[in-house]
């Protein structure tokens, strides 16, 4: 099985993991002043390539100066596409602003507060030096003794006080609120505030558990302390880590699916209304990774999710892994019921410290997946100032509430923390078709996209989609991604969907075999509390799936939608092919 190397290696993560205790770095943060400007201008910047040269107006100063204009005038523009002239990243909110959310579908108030503790200040943080690593051990292969010092600092954190910012509810209410549509944007509060389904996602979650991890470890008085990564893609590591399931240790949870509990596979594709077989779940796991790490992701879109920024509306493009396999673990691990709690909704899932593990499994797959790319066609990350500037909020192991930005998220090492290195099964385990030169296309009484869409996907949907590039030489595809993008997909954030995607398929009957070069992806959703409507899209890789089924010069692609949960609850606005070139 194939195996990648992340980037600390192996004898260094060990040493780090077994050196002594030294006392936590004195400077970690430092003290700021917070600066309004009154003014429209107040000073511009051109650290990078993205912004504006100094003679122009700066646009965070322009939002943040007149804000009281730009919030009148913001909702003449669009707000799923604010023009660049008027975007800006988005920035901390304002907890004293926090509300325990309402149905935006009834308008009625939830009967939940996530909202954090207030702070006086607000103090810039700066990583500090790293003296020794933490390690980030795989949950399935960690001892004895590392989850007896887990489960103590879990458990110590449990005792805290309730109003402690560190307290195991506390922590939890973090997500909770960013993720519950609780705050208003700031420079456009008449939109919610989301950090998922966007580019957001990944370095938003890199700091939540980097400081829960720090809190942990302060706990117990251990520097090199790491979460345990539950390793879910890896067939070894795709059963709960049992030590979650016994019931008298603090990471259990009562609130889990009791018939996913050990020894039950996890099912990344997974739909309580249209169960896998059970033959298939292993292989349908291994080509689900491939797909959401190696084929779908050529472009930085497809992995990250769309872009988000101020006046942009909630949820516009998941990424392939938080669409993916994200969700699903999410859901096969929720109770089974409509919401789902804990781990199957965003306000419950911190409760859940099997969210953690989780987590620090999605965080290490972006490790990984940058890890896979090089030189200038395979960019690692955004260079746009609203991705690297933008901020949030986190209160730290000393209690003390701390502004971050995404510019500091791009290396772990620099974080301080590695990962256990173990096999990546599904890095070459690029699928075969079920059918090569397939003619469906050819024969198939499929209607064209425009006389279907928009569409309720209460049914298996067949649409036949031009393509308007055909056999494309190797330049041409090294120059330019063939995507499959799915828009207007409009849910309610309250439910549970999913549908997966495939191309020339010819077999209605196989739709729970994923593991076959005809299966393009997935979109499914966590339920949030606060419901609302939203209307996103997901971009789905074509060019390696195209050369599989070796129709690369047909002009038409026969594209199947196949509801497996909440399809009564989907619309489906259009389908087209596009090509993105760079990044």
């Amino acid at each position: 099985m194939a195996s990648l190397a992340l980037s600390w290696s192996s004898a260094a993560a060990a040493a780090a993991a077994a050196s002594s205790q030294l006392p936590p770095p004195s400077n970690s943060s430092v003290k700021t002043q917070t600066r309004r400007c009154n003014n429209i201008t107040c000073k511009a910047t051109n650290n990078d390539k993205n912004t504006e040269p100094t003679q122009k107006l700066d646009r965070r100063n322009l939002l943040l100066g007149i804000g009281g204009v730009y919030g009148g005038a913001a909702h003449l523009l669009s707000a799923d596409n604010p023009p660049a002239a008027f975007a800006a990243p988005i920035t901390s909110p304002d907890i004293s602003k926090c509300t325990t959310g309402t149905n935006l579908n009834t308008q009625k108030p939830l009967d939940i507060n996530c909202c954090p503790p207030q702070s006086a200040e607000i103090i810039d943080y700066q990583l500090p030096p790293v003296t020794q690593m933490r390690y980030r051990p795989a949950a399935h292969l960690a001892g004895k003794e590392y989850y007896a010092k887990f489960e103590k600092a879990v458990a110590l954190m449990k005792a805290l006080p309730a109003d402690d910012p560190r307290s195991f509810m506390q922590q939890a209410n973090v997500h909770c609120a960013y993720c519950n549509l609780t705050y208003p944007q700031t420079g456009d509060p008449k939109l919610k505030l989301q950090i998922h389904n966007c580019w957001h996602f990944f370095p938003w979650h890199r700091w939540y558990l980097y400081f829960y991890e720090r809190i942990l470890g302060n706990l117990i008085g251990d520097p090199t302390f790491g979460l345990p990564f539950w390793n879910w893609d890896n067939p070894a590591g795709m059963v709960m880590p049992e030590r979650f399931a016994v019931q008298d240790s603090p990471l259990f949870n009562p609130r889990r699916n009791q018939t996913h509990l050990p020894p039950t596979p996890t099912d990344l594709a997974y739909s309580a209304k249209s169960p896998t077989n059970p033959k298939k779940i292993i292989p349908n796991n291994l080509t689900i990774m491939y797909g959401e790490m190696v084929r779908n992701v050529k472009k930085l879109e497809d992995f990250y999710g769309a872009k988000y920024v101020v006046g942009t509306k909630p949820d516009p493009g998941p990424g392939s892994v938080e669409r993916g396999s994200h969700t699903a673990m999410h859901a096969w691990v929720g109770e089974n019921t409509a919401s789902g709690e804990d781990m199957g909704n965003f306000y419950s899932t911190g409760r859940d410290p099997l969210f953690y593990s989780h987590h620090t499994n999605v965080d290490r797959l972006w490790t990984i997946w940058r890890n896979q790319r090089s030189g200038p066609k395979q960019p690692k990350d955004f260079p746009d100032s609203d991705w690297l500037n933008a901020d949030y909020l986190f209160y730290d192991e000393n209690a003390r509430l701390v502004r971050v930005k995404n510019s500091d998220t791009l290396e772990n090492e620099k974080m301080g923390y590695v990962y256990q290195e173990v096999d990546l099964p599904w890095l070459k385990n690029r699928p075969a078709a079920r059918v090569t030169k397939s003619k469906v296309a050819a024969t198939t009484a499929a209607p064209p996209p425009e006389t279907v869409f928009p569409v309720k996907l209460d049914k298996v949907v067949k649409v036949l989609v031009s393509r308007p590039k055909k056999s494309r030489s190797k330049k041409e595809k090294e120059s330019e991604e063939e995507l499959l993008v799915i828009e207007g997909i409009e849910v309610d954030t309250a439910k549970f969907v999913k549908f997966d995607v495939f191309v020339n398929d010819e077999d209605d009957e196989a739709a729970d075999e994923l593991d076959k070069a005809e299966y393009a992806g997935s979109y499914s959703q966590v339920p949030h509390r606060n419901s609302t409507t939203v209307k996103t899209r997901i971009r789905l890789g074509l060019t390696e799936l195209l050369e599989d089924l070796d129709v690369e010069g047909d002009d038409k692609i026969l594209v199947t939608l196949v509801p497996k949960a909440g399809g009564e609850d989907i619309t489906i606005g259009g389908i087209n092919i596009i090509y993105a070139d760079d990044d």
